[in-house]
């Protein structure tokens, strides 16, 4: 037990620390560029975006994942879902480079053709790349995941602002976009020992896919749903109203990407091998569960708090009408992160078929919001997913009663801590905005009286996942 959860968490801190040093970086290069660029620029990389996110996913989604999922994958395994990889990307890129023009003709931006025809070229790259990231993921080497990350980070940002101030505009962004990939292909190439090689086998294939097809089915619906307000909010609006917006949404995904990302790529493949033992699984849950929403609760809540401040200090004014986007899907972030744990417990055992069915039950009432979402605007668009992540995550919790006996009352129980302490936090320091008036100020009091309250909360009501920390942090190998 004490040998699991020292490998857990020394994975999570290798991968955590991946994660926030890709994440602040990232964000550091996004303020140079923001200054640099005009939100046109962002609105028509975002759009190109929505269609690599679309096709990303057939490459990477349900192969990659049958490989974590799976308890004795070979190298079989690993080299035959890489040319079906492979051979997929290819036709994707086919697909793409073809109907480029069309999609251009559709937006009424001719200079998107070529762009879209250009950043197609990363998808072969990462049907490679979702194997060596598999491959990681499966045998816990989450060290190797922080370095590529870091050379590919530092490097893609240092071209990206180079080709910005040389005025390259969106092409800035996709260089960035493009570098990045391809630097943290090549530095895991020689930092993991596997490498495809010419085997290919049907019966593997097979076998792979009766899991990942479902997944796969689950991750194109998401990613499809998830993507369509983009699209929308670009046709049926502006691309600077997609630009407000994906610079909103980029705040939270700071957040949501340094901590839950990083514990839930280390939490599927530590579930996946427990797999067996269901008693197991749901206390890893738990514990999981209570203490990412320790921590991602007061930074999502903190978010909304300083929102304004934040948004004027670091990007000035002209990015002032992100600032309710941010609020919004930092709250939809947070609401959905508890939907997404439960999601990977039931990945981890081996239900693909419960994913998929989640998938279709909840799209319905998506459709339903998002419609009246785009007669209202692009806030009521982002007002719309805050709903949907509130019914998403309540729907994602229902089959753990069943699976795992994780019942209703132990699930609101792991939460409620928490978001009652993040909710008091909020309410303490949202009135300053009233009396202190310089935003610099602001922030800095908003922010250090934040963590203190916080901070004296968990002390005084004994917050478990507080408790659990502290433990790991200052006397590491004590028993739970």
């Amino acid at each position: 037990m004490k040998k699991e959860r020292n490998i857990l968490t020394t994975s999570f801190i290798w991968k955590f620390g991946e994660r926030f040093l890709a994440q602040i970086v990232s964000f550091i290069v996004s303020i140079v560029l923001a200054r640099i660029l005009v939100p046109e620029d962002y609105g028509v990389v975002s759009l190109i975006l929505v269609f690599i996110a679309f096709a990303d996913v057939f490459v990477t989604s349900g192969f990659s994942t049958s490989l974590i999922q799976k308890r004795d994958a070979t190298d079989v395994d690993f080299s035959t879902i890489f040319y079906c990889s492979l051979f997929v990307s290819i036709i994707i890129y086919v697909i793409l480079f073809f109907s480029a023009p069309y999609i251009a003709t559709f937006f009424g931006m001719p200079a998107l053709s070529s762009i879209l025809r250009a950043f197609s070229l990363r998808i072969p790259i990462s049907a490679f790349n979702s194997v060596q990231h598999a491959y990681v993921s499966r045998n816990m080497l989450f060290r190797k995941f922080f370095f590529s990350t870091l050379w590919g980070t530092l490097l893609s940002g240092v071209l990206g602002i180079v080709a910005a101030y040389l005025g390259m505009g969106a092409w800035a962004l996709i260089i960035q976009y493009m570098s990045n990939t391809i630097v943290d292909t090549i530095v895991l190439s020689f930092t993991i020992k596997w490498r495809p090689k010419l085997v290919f086998s049907i019966t593997s294939a097979k076998k792979l896919m009766q899991y990942g097809w479902k997944i796969l089915l689950a991750d194109l619906s998401g990613t499809f749903f998830e993507q369509l307000r983009s699209l929308i909010i670009g046709k049926v609006y502006t691309t600077s109203d997609l630009a407000y917006y994906n610079r909103g949404k980029s705040f939270s995904s700071l957040v949501m990407d340094n901590i839950s990302t990083a514990m839930m790529s280390v939490l599927f493949p530590d579930l996946a091998n427990k797999s067996d033992d269901l008693e197991k699984v749901k206390l890893t849950l738990r514990k999981s569960l209570s203490v990412m929403l320790y921590i991602i609760f007061p930074l999502i809540g903190g978010l909304v708090v300083i929102a304004k401040p934040l948004v004027n200090v670091l990007l000035t004014e002209k990015w002032k009408q992100a600032i309710p986007f941010l609020q919004l899907l930092a709250v939809s972030s947070g609401i959905g992160l508890i939907g997404n744990i439960s999601l990977q417990s039931i990945k981890a055992i081996g239900r693909s078929d419960i994913v998929l069915k989640l998938e279709l039950i909840k799209k319905p009432i998506y459709l339903i919001l998002l419609i009246i979402g785009i007669k209202i605007s692009p806030i009521a668009i982002a007002a719309t997913m805050v709903i949907y992540s509130f019914y998403s995550s309540i729907a994602n919790a229902m089959p753990l009663k069943k699976e795992l006996n994780y019942t209703y009352k132990q699930q609101i129980s792991d939460i409620l801590p928490s978001l009652v302490a993040t909710v008091i936090m909020c309410i303490v320091i949202a009135p300053f905005r009233a009396v202190i008036k310089n935003d610099v100020i602001l922030l800095f009091i908003q922010v250090i009286c934040g963590g203190f309250i916080y901070a004296m909360e968990s002390i005084i009501f004994k917050i478990s996942a507080f408790q659990y920390i502290k433990k790991i942090v200052f006397k590491g190998r004590s028993n739970e």
